[in-house]
């Protein structure tokens, strides 16, 4: 396959990036740390730290010159590295210090988050699963680029309800330590249910262990783009606002595609995937809300909506698709709330609920996404809103991703600071009803029938 552009796509391309906001989001090396592993506390955090300064130091400066040399903004530069949890089984109870030094790692060359300190407990613990848990609170409350997710749930395997209750009091535990922030900590947490490998957004990025030693992944971004390109189909059928959506992904992940081999050849790293989502910024014109309003709604979040979202989902992975032998991660449109302007707007004036939001994750890429709650919502509550979010993807076997801020001190109607591509969020209302002896059951739900596809 041929990856040079013609004159036109250039132009198009040079009007996308200086008009429309599109951008590569992020370039992301994935690490395996599966050998840094040795049972010993701080010698595995000393192995972690030297393996990610050696082998990423070249990642910010490869970026930079590619955005130089193409004339396309590159806007983070991260790492992923292995879920901690697999290769600190006999580390001990508090895995703070691998945190802290893949906080160390991170500012040394460069990136401005990593992603990995993750457990994948969908069936079940382990000792270094219950211990990497039991640290998220301390490890993303004394470090400033680390990311921690926990995987609770998958189509294969059910929900593992323990966890589930547990990431509810976690979620709490983050939220209080970072209460001068606003509880900035849970901007950094995830929750999933169908976690993928190879996903290059953060927060929620680890390099999975199905994975190769080290593979570049790369995220582009274009909701301004899409958004422009509606402006042209106002009047028309939903046919033609679906393939004008196609043929845009498909440049814009012409693009990804590029400086995914590029950066990949530069870095002597395989190349991964490129996932195109549309991920909102703060922002006016690069808005996921804009685009679904385009379409003809007066505000996101009145009925209509997730019909709306379901065509732009779909639309976005078939025009990406065609365009890159190698299109993963989650690929869709992100509708993370603090992040995308007109969603903010929706929310502060009504419209946009927490339970319309939910019904959008049933057919978009993730799930509740930097969701601003009152911060005397019980743990409970918050664990039964991610049940509920697992049930979506476990049923529809999709990936969903909840991160939750139970902002200290907010109630409904204040406004929470996070400042930086994670924006600004309203406080949400929650229900009042209680669902702490549902919580309380513990257990597994099951798999649904249909994982029996063997």
């Amino acid at each position: 396959m041929s990856y040079f552009l013609n004159t036109d796509e250039i132009v198009q391309t040079i009007r996308m990036i200086e008009q429309e906001h599109l951008d590569v989001r992020t370039i992301t090396l994935g690490l395996s740390l599966l050998d840094c592993a040795t049972g010993d506390i701080k010698r595995t955090a000393d192995k972690v730290y030297e393996k990610i300064c050696r082998e990423a130091h070249d990642l910010v400066p490869v970026g930079e010159a590619i955005e130089r040399e193409f004339g396309i903004p590159i806007v983070n530069k991260r790492v992923s590295v292995t879920p901690v949890a697999l290769i600190a089984g006999g580390c001990g109870e508090d895995l703070v210090p691998i945190a802290e030094a893949m906080d160390r790692a991170a500012r040394e060359v460069g990136v401005n988050y990593i992603g990995g300190f993750s457990a994948l407990v969908q069936k079940g613990f382990t000792t270094g699963d219950r211990s990497l848990i039991a640290s998220i609170p301390e490890a993303l409350a004394r470090t400033e680029r680390v990311c921690a997710s926990v995987n609770v749930g998958s189509t294969r395997a059910g929900i593992n309800m323990d966890a589930v209750a547990e990431m509810g009091r976690v979620i709490k535990k983050c939220a209080a330590l970072t209460a001068d922030t606003d509880g900035l900590a849970c901007s950094k947490l995830v929750v999933f249910c169908n976690a993928v490998e190879d996903n290059p957004f953060m927060a929620g990025a680890f390099h999975g262990a199905g994975e190769a030693e080290s593979a570049v992944n790369v995220g582009v971004s274009g909701p301004g783009v899409v958004y422009q390109a509606l402006q042209e189909c106002r009047g028309e059928s939903f046919d033609v606002v679906a393939e004008t959506i196609k043929r845009t992904a498909f440049k814009v992940t012409r693009m990804g595609q590029l400086v995914a081999r590029e950066a990949s050849r530069r870095l002597g790293v395989p190349f991964g995937i490129v996932d195109l989502s549309l991920a909102p910024t703060p922002a006016v014109g690069d808005s996921v809300a804009r685009i679904l309003e385009t379409m003809g709604l007066e505000v996101c979040g009145t009925h209509g909506t997730t019909a709306a979202l379901a065509l732009l989902n779909d639309a976005v992975k078939k025009g990406g698709v065609m365009a890159s032998g190698h299109v993963g991660g989650l690929s869709g449109a992100f509708i993370p709330v603090s992040e995308d302007e007109g969603m903010i707007a929706a929310a502060r004036e009504g419209t946009l609920t927490l339970d319309k939001l939910e019904a959008m994750t049933c057919v978009c890429s993730v799930g509740l996404d930097m969701i601003a709650v009152p911060g005397d919502t019980s743990a409970e509550t918050l664990s039964a809103i991610l049940a509920d979010e697992a049930a979506i993807g476990m049923i529809n076997n999709k990936t969903t991703a909840v991160r939750l801020i139970p902002a200290p001190g907010k109630t409904v109607g204040d406004t929470v600071e996070i400042g930086g591509l994670f924006g600004e969020a309203p406080v949400m209302p929650v229900h009042a009803a209680s669902s702490a002896e549902f919580i309380a059951r513990g257990g597994r739900i099951p798999a649904p029938l249909h994982s029996l596809r063997n």
